[in-house]
């Protein structure tokens, strides 16, 4: 076996854990994870999965940071297909209560944000650097509709960009408690009466 064969395969040893510890994150928290049980699901011992993390924050961490990759994955690449301005921010929330949908109310980076908000330490600051990222592509997509001239030049584009996260979250919440379908639909409606504030004045 070469090198870099031995290499390709222990990459994909590791990535075939983190999909899996990803699945169970999702389901019991990134404080759910544990390496004996991980270890018995991908069939490897506790030892082998160690060789690929060296702690079990280690391992959180990386299920952390495929969380944020799987989410700009599923919302932000796809809508940079669409033109600047509107219809791409348009294309970021609906992509983003599509994640709700095929998330089942188990976002991991939600989880986490509950799990970690009070808790200094490498977890948060990194799921602070995830959550700062987003802000600033959401913030950036503002700017480019204020550009366009669809927002009024005096919008704040950080301001609005936290009032897209809130309908997102509220989707999020709303989805669990009264189905994703009326949630969404609240969450469409409230967007375009958001896109209607921020409109320049004739």
């Amino acid at each position: 076996m070469t090198v870099l064969t031995a290499t390709s395969k222990g990459a994909a040893t590791r990535e075939a854990i983190i999909d899996r510890a990803y699945g169970i994150a999702c389901a019991a928290g990134l404080e759910g994870l544990s390496i004996g049980p991980l270890a018995q699901a991908v069939g490897m011992s506790k030892s082998g999965v160690f060789a690929h993390f060296g702690s079990r924050e280690d391992l959180q961490l990386a299920v952390l940071d495929a969380a944020g990759e799987r989410f700009v994955d599923f919302v932000l690449r796809p809508a940079l297909k669409q033109p600047r301005g509107l219809a791409r921010l348009r294309a970021v929330l609906e992509a983003w209560y599509d994640w709700v949908r095929q998330s089942e109310g188990s976002c991991l980076l939600l989880s986490a944000a509950s799990e970690y908000d009070d808790r200094p330490g490498p977890l948060r600051d990194r799921l602070v650097q995830h959550e700062r990222r987003w802000r600033v592509e959401v913030a950036r997509a503002v700017g480019l509709a204020i550009e366009t001239g669809e927002l009024s030049a005096d919008t704040d584009a950080d301001q609005m960009a936290f009032e897209l996260y809130a309908l997102a979250l509220a989707v999020h919440h709303d989805a669990g408690l009264f189905g994703f379908d009326t949630a969404a639909d609240h969450g469409r409606r409230a967007l375009e009466r958001l896109f209607r504030s921020y409109a320049p004045t004739a």
